[in-house]
């Protein structure tokens, strides 16, 4: 008998606006090559951009918050295991979850740590730097890591979070799996398919607009970095792409400058693919830079800075330069575009990050040999993590009679 897999989807995957959309499909394409049958449920609404889930051979669902309808469809449904999209989704259902589906794997992936990703941005907001103490403060940081103690497994995304959550939380590593992007490998044919240094064109940046951190970074360069780097090279564009691009964004747009806002991009590694380098100076934010592991994909070459590599490439030389003052971020720009050699070298150390790193096929055999460990021994699984059995506990005492509390006020 085919097994289940249910996933409670935050939103409805977006993989061309968003990496946390990638992820969703890369997860999804694991269990169906894995013989699973795949039911994807959302409250959210489904906007024009996402992905066709029924071409791949899901079923979709839509369902409420606080509405035993959930429960009616869980316990029919009764799924081997159920994946969260992130840690808000596992707080609205997870006790529904666990009520009706209990002897379900519950698999939290977490894209990112959001508290990191929070704390660092009051931190940029207060203009003060970010320490990992800070995170105790948040109360976000208690609802994240209340949510990894109650699932079956965490999926994280990023080697610095994984090292986060193992050495300064002491979370026991029989509860998380350090899973990043799952890519198919590069070939050399591959890379001499795209578009060479000659014929490349431009610097680009890239990404959604309603990630606060991207947009910050545009900022950035339009005040700090695209003044130095068009100054040297006054004949180059920079072309601005990402989705959600609103007034305050299209308002920075300047021919003269040489500041170009496209917007959203209809085939984001096209536009990737025919740039010549790719610059994110990101200023702060958490998990892994779809749009960098995209640059590699497509052989450009890229500058950021240390928030924006971080967990990305181990030991690994990186694809360009990481930078963080504005005056060397510039120059290396300038360097990459402008050298023929050194953008060749930098595109094959790429290449050898997404192979190493990245590499699916190694990947998806860590996660399916996970996930048969916990299946075969569930009961010895939990009862390994005790803290977990009390945050369940907890959580079915107080989040379900709110959550029933506002049913029958919705009702009423």
């Amino acid at each position: 008998m085919m097994k289940k897999v249910l996933f409670i989807g935050l939103v409805f995957p977006e993989s061309t606006s968003t990496a946390a959309g990638s992820r969703m499909l890369q997860l999804i394409s694991f269990f169906k090559e894995n013989n699973y049958e795949v039911v994807f449920a959302s409250a959210a609404q489904e906007s024009s951009f996402a992905d066709d889930l029924k071409v791949l051979g899901v079923v979709k669902v839509p369902i409420e918050l606080n509405n035993d309808s959930f429960d009616v469809f869980a316990k029919n449904l009764q799924p081997d295991i159920v994946v969260f999209d992130r840690f808000i989704s596992e707080e609205q259902f997870g006790w529904r979850v666990t009520e009706n589906c209990p002897d379900a794997v519950r698999i939290l992936d977490t894209e990112d740590l959001h508290c990191l990703r929070q704390a660092r941005q009051k931190m940029f907001k207060k203009e003060a730097n970010f320490e990992l103490p800070l995170l105790h403060n948040l109360e976000i940081t208690k609802r994240e890591i209340a949510s990894i103690y109650r699932c079956d497994l965490s999926l994280i995304i990023s080697s610095f979070e994984y090292k986060i959550l193992t050495e300064h939380f002491k979370i026991s590593t029989t509860i998380l799996l350090e899973l990043p992007f799952m890519l198919h490998t590069i070939s050399e044919e591959t890379i001499l398919q795209k578009p060479n240094y000659k014929d490349r064109y431009d610097f680009i940046s890239i990404g959604n607009f309603k990630h606060e951190p991207n947009w910050q970074s545009v900022l950035y360069l339009k005040k700090s970095i695209w003044p130095l780097i068009n100054k040297q090279l006054p004949n180059t564009r920079l072309l601005i792409y990402g989705a959600y691009a609103n007034q305050k964004v299209t308002d920075l747009h300047n021919d003269k400058e040489n500041f170009i806002v496209k917007g959203r991009a209809e085939d984001a590694h096209k536009v990737i693919a025919n740039a010549k380098v790719l610059i994110a100076p990101l200023q702060f934010g958490a998990g892994l830079k779809g749009k960098l592991i995209e640059a590699m994909q497509n052989g450009t070459p890229s500058v950021t800075t240390t928030i924006g590599a971080e967990g990305m490439h181990a030991n690994l030389p990186w694809n360009g330069f990481i930078e963080n003052d504005s005056q060397k971020f510039a120059d290396k720009a300038v360097e990459l575009y402008t050298d023929k050699s050194n953008w060749e070298k930098c595109q094959q150390n790429g290449i050898k990050i997404i192979n190493f790193i990245y590499d699916k096929t190694k990947l998806s055999a860590r996660l399916l040999q996970k996930i048969d460990e916990i299946l075969q021994k569930l009961e010895v699984h939990r009862n390994r993590n005790f803290v977990g059995a009390l945050l369940q506990h907890h959580t079915l005492q107080s989040t379900k009679y709110l959550s029933k509390w506002i049913e029958e006020k919705n009702r009423n």
